[in-house]
């Protein structure tokens, strides 16, 4: 199983010194706490995407280009890349790009976002959201898996004899998840394509998590891509741990009480019984995750947010050396006691893509995808 820690990238003052970092060292500081994840053994970093302050990462390739030379063994990806208002074109190219320069150590998760002015900033209606996230998405499979495309829809201009360019490497495109919180719409697209179904819960109560993520399997099987529970499914989580609970506790309470997004509003006491949030010693954020697998069924990744609310730079390094040597060796046990052998320990690499790709005789350029029912699109 995968664990990792992935950024929203706000730039939020720290409550217990009044500093707010600019947005360079904001940048900056990302950049080594994602190298830091790397040296300490985690098997993901991912970042968010966003296109308004207090948020700074607005290019998710950049940033991931730099670490993929800046990096050894960890694995790449997005918390959020906005499928409904980055153009598609743009999105096979980059991302089919950072795949080339990352020897294939990426993924990427489409997302909605949840900033809703971004849609008018770029050109598009909110209202479409769901539309936006189908049909984008069906192009950019198109343009992966076909070395020309003739394409129209009803979002952008028609393609006539296009070819996104570099090609995917090996011929088969980057892994993809699909993010969504409340939205059954994607987790059914993530089923049909067989893709990956990442609910990143850390704002909702266990139960609803479990109904999307059930949703998601039961069409996964549906569409043939193989039994429910092995469907590759992914989590968010929050924690913040030192040795002692009381610790924790009294380290991390100003800045939740403070936090943009939750500060000011229920108690650290009762957020952290109603969401995934833990605040207190390794063990009991053991014992909080371990129980996730009772809900949601075997799984792949884990991913935790460790750098939000204002946390200097020395204490979030501190919170991923506890995960890495604390939390993760025994959630890794745990998470593969009793997993069936015919369920997948990890989400598919690429080289484990290549290989089927090349069982199935789809490697290479002539890897063309059939009929696409869920556009009603032929490609």
């Amino acid at each position: 199983m995968q664990f990792g820690i992935f950024t929203v990238s706000d730039v939020t003052t720290d409550p217990t010194t009044g500093t707010t970092p600019d947005d360079t060292q904001r940048v900056r500081d990302i950049l080594t706490i994602a190298e830091h994840a790397d040296q300490a053994g985690l098997d993901v970093f991912a970042t968010g995407e966003h296109h308004n302050p207090p948020f700074v990462a607005s290019s998710p390739t950049t940033m991931l280009a730099y670490l993929a030379a800046k990096t050894k063994h960890i694995t790449l990806s997005t918390s959020t890349t906005l499928i409904t208002t980055n153009d598609p074109v743009r999105i096979a190219e980059e991302y089919a790009m950072l795949q080339v320069i990352s020897d294939g150590r990426m993924d990427l998760m489409m997302g909605r976002g949840n900033t809703g002015p971004v849609y008018p900033w770029f050109g598009q209606d909110i209202r479409q959201g769901v539309n936006l996230a189908i049909e984008h998405y069906a192009l950019v499979r198109q343009l992966w898996e076909n070395d020309v495309v003739d394409w129209q829809g009803k979002f952008r201009t028609p393609l006539q004899g296009f070819t996104s360019t570099p090609r995917p490497l090996d011929g088969v495109p980057p892994f993809v998840w699909h993010g969504s919180i409340r939205t059954p719409e994607i987790a059914e697209q993530a089923a049909y394509y067989g893709d990956g179904f990442f609910h990143n819960n850390i704002f909702w109560p266990i139960h609803h998590t479990s109904q999307m993520v059930d949703l998601y399997r039961q069409r996964f099987e549906h569409y043939g891509h193989g039994a429910a529970n092995q469907a590759i499914v992914g989590l968010g989580g929050q924690f913040f741990a030192r040795k002692n609970s009381q610790d924790a506790v009294a380290e991390f309470r100003p800045y939740f009480d403070n936090a943009p997004v939750y500060g000011h509003g229920p108690s650290m006491e009762d957020f952290t019984e109603q969401t995934p949030l833990t605040v207190g010693s390794p063990q009991q954020v053991i014992d909080r995750y371990a129980a996730m697998k009772d809900h949601v069924g075997h799984y792949q990744r884990q991913l935790f947010l460790v750098d939000h609310a204002g946390l200097p730079l020395k204490t979030v390094l501190e919170q991923i050396d506890i995960l890495a040597s604390d939390i993760v060796p025994e959630l890794r046990k745990i998470n593969d006691d009793g997993r069936p052998a015919d369920v997948p320990s990890d989400p598919p690499s690429h080289a484990s893509r290549v290989a089927a790709a090349i069982a199935a005789g789809t490697a290479g350029s002539d890897h063309v995808a059939a009929e696409d029912a869920w556009t009603g699109a032929s490609v």
